[in-house]
């Protein structure tokens, strides 16, 4: 994402954003909320005059709409973010209208920034800077691809040559074979990860078809295959290692280290009227919200109310395993930093 601010007085203030692809528009379906107003170039059709038994179909042409948002909708599978809203600059005011965002659609947004808008914002603009990175889960005669989006992974193929317990080298030589006709084309960093030796295997097998690709790709041993591989991927921290923005191992580490703390009744809270009560105290030192709850009034207050006794707030994803985790838990919670029972 590309980003530019106009002049913040208190908070608030316009900014001009540029989302580059999916990651970005999902960003956006965070970032803009009912109340918000966008401004943003878009096609309308002029209204029709009421006297006509047969009006014509009018012909949509390009204006410039400042919208009053109500509702924002994210749909992973079209690439496109709809903002709905009343028209408060433009055309046709008072009327309502839909904006289609896509990769490339230039907006403006004026509202009150949160701290953790801005840092969203400051992720989203440095991730743009990078390739997709992919990972590939490996074990004997299965292997699954998962591309990482920020919102979590996203599963790309899986490839399949039976059990390959008892097939000869020429299977297993076919199998790398249809494996590589899939990651040639990946231009990002590649991590081949899962438990045992077959992930060596395919590097060896890799670097003999296409030794650049492999000056790319990073091996990972881990307990578990398939979706289970990508998690401990992440939880080891290796692709903070290689993009330092990426905020899923972060998500990772902070949830096992709150499940923890839990188990072992250290200094924890969980769920809104807890987690509310060590606010009160100044007891938060950090606090986990989920994505689901930003458009909440309730919990924005909490936050601000957090902010000011010092604390630090991470946004999880809801799309990804510790965000479903943390929404298992009430969708809040905090470490802190002594106990308030």
């Amino acid at each position: 994402m590309k980003a530019e601010f106009s002049h913040l007085q208190r908070s608030f203030g316009e900014a001009k954003l540029f989302p580059e692809n999916i990651d970005d528009l999902w960003h956006l379906s965070h970032l803009i909320g009912p109340g918000d107003l966008v401004y943003a170039n878009t096609f309308r059709a002029p209204e029709s005059s009421a006297d006509k038994i047969r009006p014509e179909k009018l012909e949509k042409r390009l204006v410039r709409l400042g919208i009053r948002v109500e509702r924002v909708e994210f749909y992973k599978s079209a690439i496109r973010l709809r903002i709905y809203g009343v028209i408060e600059h433009g055309v046709d005011t008072g009327s309502y209208h839909t904006l289609n965002l896509e990769p490339g659609y230039v907006i403006s947004v004026l509202k009150e920034w949160r701290s953790t808008d801005l840092e969203r914002i400051d992720r989203a603009v440095k991730a743009s800077v990078h390739e997709a990175v992919h990972i590939i889960a490996i074990e004997e005669g299965e292997a699954e691809l998962y591309r990482l989006r920020q919102y979590g992974p996203e599963a790309v193929v899986t490839i399949s040559m039976g059990s390959g317990k008892g097939a000869g080298l020429d299977s297993r030589s076919t199998f790398f074979e249809k494996i590589y006709g899939y990651i040639k084309e990946i231009n990002g960093p590649l991590i081949i990860a899962g438990p045992g030796f077959v992930k060596e295997d395919f590097m060896r097998f890799a670097r003999s078809v296409d030794p650049e690709l492999t000056e790319r790709v990073v091996l990972a041993e881990t307990r578990r295959v398939g979706s289970g591989a990508v998690q401990d991927v992440i939880g080891q921290g290796m692709i903070d290692r290689l993009l330092e923005d990426l905020q899923l191992g972060r998500e990772v580490r902070l949830m096992e280290n709150l499940l923890k703390r839990i188990a072992c009744e250290l200094p924890v809270a969980y769920g809104r009227a807890e987690v509310g009560k060590a606010i009160e105290y100044g007891a938060c030192e950090e606090l986990l919200v989920s994505d689901t709850l930003l458009r909440d009034p309730d919990i924005v207050e909490m936050l601000n109310r957090a902010e000011q006794t010092n604390a630090k707030i991470v946004v999880f994803s809801s799309s990804f395993e510790p965000g479903t985790k943390l929404d298992a838990l009430g969708g809040i919670a905090a470490i802190l930093r002594y106990n308030i029972s």
